[in-house]
């Protein structure tokens, strides 16, 4: 890869995760106190996203990798993405808006927004001679402009208790702003046909149902539940964190926030070290006591807005980089291990629907209901909220501990080449690619480069 073209994928991860950082942070705060959303309205609010992230497959799947360019998709897309968020932004500042309208235009921006997320991957590993080696060092651009959009909505006191609505609505467009211009520089990108031109459409390829036969093994099975109930607790942080910190009197609390996408980028380096110590089950089980942690820490930080416990507080964000990258990349590292070469692309997509897609949905609705419950005139009852996604945390690390097994020693060193090709298990890891070209049913090289799983967007990243 020339250094041109990978300064200009850099530029295009950076703002495709600066797009989405400038708001979802500080929004619901914003919402709750200046616009006058309920919590169970919000609940809804931030459900959109993973209801997006459901109904997104479809369209990738089905007419994004086999009609168009990516580069045209993405702009496209990027455009619209933008202007609906924008329309969302000013939305608010009416008098008496619809909460229910809102979340039809945010949803109808996310629904633009998501499928943006896989198809940026594409186009970089499409354009790469190394994915392993490349792809990273572009992808984490995107963790930092998550953090840049962070610091500057505390920068111009976008998120400022103080601030009036019409300043606080400036993250919106902000957001807005920089989605429609990355739409434009999209368009400038290498051409990139699509990925699938000329296959057919199947609806078992789209609904991800080839990788349904990965359930029968109860490993693989446990994985995916648990998988699916942390994710409700997840939807806490994403929903209520900024919400907690502004509620607590902490300044610049968006900034701070990002403290767990800084804490990403150490641990997403540190991951190789740990992994080949630690292994599957030790990683994502230390992932997930993280979790538990992490809402024991803000339970008591919070329980006494009067005296918040600030560095209890702070360390909660901090641990972030520790619960996504142990559990989710583990995880996906997991997946491609577990399933068979061909199904990969569907085994992965299926990880996605059920983590970020139903689970997220889930919690983000559970969330929203629990606030609520325990709001009173005197205020929230942080102490009790932040118990239940602990409480959730702490059932998932015990019903994984007790039930999961650790795949067998080989498959740590050399992913599935005892699935795929017998006998050709002492191959490592690294070398997993290049031995599944030597295969008859592998095909063409092209096919395995299509085939390669997606990377989770850090979320929030």
């Amino acid at each position: 890869m020339s250094p041109n073209l990978f300064v200009r994928l850099w530029v295009m991860m950076f703002i495709q995760y600066f797009f989405w950082g400038a708001w979802y942070v500080s929004a619901y705060p914003y919402l709750s106190n200046k616009v006058g959303f309920e919590a169970g309205a919000l609940g809804w609010t931030y459900s959109m996203a993973p209801l997006a992230a459901m109904i997104s497959p479809f369209f990738v799947g089905m007419i994004a990798d086999r009609f168009f360019s990516t580069q045209n998709v993405l702009g496209i897309l990027h455009i619209l993405g933008g202007a609906l968020l924008w329309a969302a932004g000013a939305y608010t500042l009416g008098e008496n808006p619809d909460p229910w309208t809102f979340n039809g235009l945010l949803l109808a921006h996310f629904l633009c927004y998501m499928p943006t997320l896989g198809l940026s991957n594409t186009l970089c590993f499409h354009k790469m001679d190394n994915p392993e080696r490349q792809f990273p060092w572009i992808r984490v651009m995107g963790t930092i402009g998550w953090i840049v959009a962070g610091l500057l909505v505390s920068w111009f006191a976008f998120d400022d208790a103080k601030a009036s609505k019409d300043t606080a609505a400036w993250m919106f467009k902000l957001g807005a702003l920089s989605g429609i211009a990355l739409g434009l520089y999209c368009f400038t990108l290498p051409n990139t046909p699509p990925a699938s031109a000329g296959k057919k459409v199947t609806a078992r390829e789209v609904l991800c149902l080839d990788a349904l036969e990965l359930l029968a093994n109860p490993s693989f099975l446990i994985f995916m539940i648990c998988s699916f109930i942390i994710c409700i607790p997840l939807a806490f942080y994403f929903q209520l964190a900024a919400s907690c910190l502004e509620d607590m009197k902490i300044a610049d609390y968006t900034a701070k926030m990002t403290f767990g996408q800084m804490s990403e980028i150490f641990f997403m380096v540190a991951m190789p070290l740990f992994f080949a110590r630690l292994g599957v089950k030790k990683m994502i089980l230390v992932g997930m006591l993280a979790w538990v942690a992490r809402y024991a820490l803000f339970a008591v930080g919070a329980a006494d807005p009067a005296q918040p416990v600030v560095w209890m507080l702070l360390a909660g964000v901090i641990l972030h980089g520790i619960c996504y990258d142990f559990f989710f990349v583990t995880g996906q590292i997991y997946v491609d291990k577990a399933a068979p070469k061909e199904i990969r692309g569907s085994a992965q997509g299926l990880l996605v629907l059920v983590t970020l897609g139903a689970g997220m949905f889930i919690g983000a609705i559970v969330a929203g209901w629990i606030k609520g419950a325990y709001t009173s005139d005197d205020g929230f009852d942080w102490q009790t909220i932040w118990m239940w996604p602990a409480g959730m945390a702490a059932v998932v690390l015990v019903l994984f501990g007790l039930l999961f097994r650790d795949p067998p020693k080989e498959d740590d060193t050399a992913g599935e080449a005892s699935d795929d090709a017998p006998g050709e298990a002492e191959e490592s890891s690294s070398e997993g690619d290049e031995l599944e070209t030597t295969e008859p049913e592998a095909g063409t090289g092209e096919a395995d480069e299509d085939e390669a799983p997606p990377v989770m967007p850090i979320e929030g990243e």
